[in-house]
């Protein structure tokens, strides 16, 4: 890796630079807070790919790309007298030093599951001092969270006020309930599309609430499947290629002893 010496001084100076008014970049200036989100959460998941396929070589180049998200909202708030570069510093650390009494101060929190609890309360008070109006537990969830993250972060707030299996046996009951449901609909003389999306959906909602049980994040878990999938995917069509053989001629047979084949493989 090469290095250049630069410093987050440098770096804040190059935001500066990019939106100057007369001499910045044509498309750095015109940037807003809404037009630069779809970029952030582009960075923030090409920083997860890097770290899932192990190319933790490439991580510094992908860091300073979500890093450099940050200092741009931070240079848009300077701009708009609303806050800068040092506030953000200043919040997180705050942020961070009062959610950790057990380091920064004299709370003594033995053991993980302590330590999230008292995490849990502390931002279930920050919540509230930050909205005195809120009625739910579940008030600023942001509504554009991925689907399976959002369920998860739903579930884990109901969890937090005691509404929660303590036993994973319900949990595993609740998605054959909810998936007897989907097939009790499906066998319905005329099905109905809106009802089969609400079945789907709380099929789903339980299979997330299996995933959070056992401790595993559901976008990571699916992450996993899809890279798999579509590992195995591949490895069919080159075993077709090499045969000889299109997918399309193929029976379902012929392509689930190619699928086998290559799960043997693995």
């Amino acid at each position: 890796m090469e290095h250049y010496n630069y410093s987050l001084g440098d770096l804040l100076s190059i935001m500066a630079a990019l939106r100057d008014p007369e001499n910045g970049c044509p498309w750095d200036q015109k940037q807003d807070f809404a037009s630069i989100v779809p970029h952030t959460l582009e960075e923030a998941y090409e920083v997860a790919d890097t770290i899932e396929r192990g190319e933790l070589s490439e991580l510094p180049g992908e860091l300073g790309d979500l890093l450099f998200q940050v200092v741009f909202y931070s240079r848009l708030g300077e701009e708009q007298s609303l806050f800068n570069f040092g506030d953000v510093v200043q919040a997180i650390s705050h942020k961070l030093v009062r959610r950790h009494p057990h380091v920064f101060g004299n709370a003594e929190l033995d053991s993980e599951e302590q330590v999230k609890a008292n995490w849990e309360k502390t931002k279930a008070v920050e919540r509230r001092s930050k909205n005195v109006t809120a009625t739910s537990a579940l008030d600023d969830i942001p509504r554009n969270l991925p689907a399976l993250s959002r369920a998860n972060k739903i579930q884990k707030r109901c969890s937090a006020v005691g509404f929660d299996w303590r036993e994973l046996p319900p949990v595993v009951d609740k998605i054959h309930e909810e998936l007897d449901e989907v097939m009790a609909e499906l066998d319905q003389p005329e099905q109905d599309p809106d009802r089969i999306a609400d079945e789907l959906g709380d099929l789903l909602f339980a299979c997330v609430n299996l995933v959070r049980h056992l401790k595993q994040d559901p976008e990571a878990v699916l992450r996993r499947a899809n890279d798999k999938f579509e590992r195995r995917f591949r490895g069919v069509e080159l075993a077709l290629q090499a045969d000889g053989k299109d997918s399309r001629d193929c029976s379902l047979d012929e392509l689930d002893a190619y699928w086998r084949q290559i799960k043997a493989g693995e």
